[in-house]
């Protein structure tokens, strides 16, 4: 392992990633990424109460005669949850949508049936086969990789994307935003959506007690070509247009809807909050609150100070991590001899199965000709 270095106006380190570059200042690379697309950010930011006013009001267009005008993705977190709020401000008949993958917090769901019910919007919730789950994300525990939630995050897209061919919507809103993911380590970083990855880490790490019929998918072309990422649907990322805050996201819900927080981002699955607090602090010694504090503080929301105290705080007690892996374990069927052998696995990546990698690299060359994103 290489000599520990730290950026000086973020958080990012080698830790989140090995190969980090830093500048004669002592500037890592994410920092400059980031500010070279801040600048776009602040057109978008500029004429932003203009667009959201010209682009909801094309929606209600060709909403009219439609159920619905859009679909909007709602997990219960800070984000989805302010673009819900936001949606109703200008008047959308939204399809909420909500993928049950079996890790919900309590918190979530609370959030999800009060946002829903004082919004006046429609909830559809997708409940995930919970055997068929089990066993994918249990072979994913034995694969010796860093992005062991890729089976939530694939499911979550592949049942989106069935209601939207469902309802014939044209449009669906997301709330991932630059305000506070500006910053995202690239170290583990490979497409959910390679389901000849996804299938071949199952042949070959899973128990083979389950066919994958059951689970919500989508191969390449499905995603990519039929579903209308390039050019049926429009997708709208709203959040990028305003001068969002997570702080002031959540004194709105909170103060507005009696919205919960639940501790950190993407904690609204108990999984996720695994994922992130335990397994890879303890496999890699990644803390991934480096990441999202890092975005935080290069979108001016949080001090550096104040990020490196937070880092030095844990996220949750010792006790409360044993307990929340203890959790996970038993409802995966993993015992601890299994977990201590699963911290020792030698690494692997995506590309140590079968995949999709060509395909991609090939779509991504093309894709800015035909996607229509806004």
């Amino acid at each position: 392992m290489g000599e520990y270095k730290i950026c000086k106006r973020c958080i990012m380190d080698t830790t989140s990633d090995p190969n980090l570059i830093l500048d004669e200042n002592g500037v890592c690379n994410y920092c400059h990424d980031f500010d070279a697309v801040a600048k776009k950010m602040e057109y978008k930011k500029q004429q932003g109460t203009k667009y959201l006013e010209s682009v909801f009001n094309k929606i209600k267009e060709d909403g009219k005669g439609k159920e619905y005008d859009c679909l909007l993705g709602i997990s219960g977190g800070v984000d989805s949850s302010y673009l819900a709020y936001l949606a109703k401000q200008y008047g959308l008949r939204v399809l909420a949508v909500h993928v049950d993958a079996g890790w919900n917090s309590e918190l979530a769901v609370q959030n999800i049936q009060s946002m829903c019910s004082k919004l006046g919007y429609d909830l559809h919730t997708v409940v995930i086969d919970w055997p068929t789950m089990k066993e994918l994300q249990r072979a994913y525990m034995f694969s010796g990789m860093a992005k062991v939630d890729v089976p939530q995050d694939h499911c979550f897209v592949a049942a989106t994307n069935h209601m939207i061919k469902k309802f014939h919507t044209k449009y669906v809103l997301r709330g991932d935003n630059y305000a506070t993911e500006g910053i995202l380590s690239k170290a583990y970083q490979y497409p959910a959506g390679d389901w000849i990855n996804i299938k071949g880490i199952y042949k070959q790490c899973g128990r083979g007690k389950i066919s994958l019929k059951k689970y919500p998918h989508e191969n390449f072309f499905k995603r990519y070509i039929s579903i209308g990422e390039w050019k049926s649907v429009t997708i709208v990322r709203p959040l990028d247009y305003i001068d969002y805050s997570k702080k002031m996201a959540i004194e709105t819900l909170e103060r507005e809807f009696g919205w919960k927080y639940y501790g950190g981002k993407h904690y609204e699955s108990r999984f996720t909050k695994f994922f992130q607090e335990t397994y890879l602090p303890q496999r890699y010694g990644w803390d991934k609150r480096r990441d999202h504090i890092s975005s935080l503080i290069v979108g001016g929301e949080m001090t550096r100070e104040e990020g490196l105290r937070e880092m030095a705080t844990p996220p949750s007690t010792e006790q409360e991590m044993e307990e929340e892996k203890d959790y996970v374990l038993k409802k995966l069927d993993i015992t601890e001899e299994e977990w201590k052998k699963i911290l020792t696995l030698p690494y692997k990546t995506e590309k140590d199965y079968p995949n999709s990698e060509n395909l991609y690299q090939f779509c991504r060359k093309v894709k800015h000709i035909f996607i229509r994103d806004k």
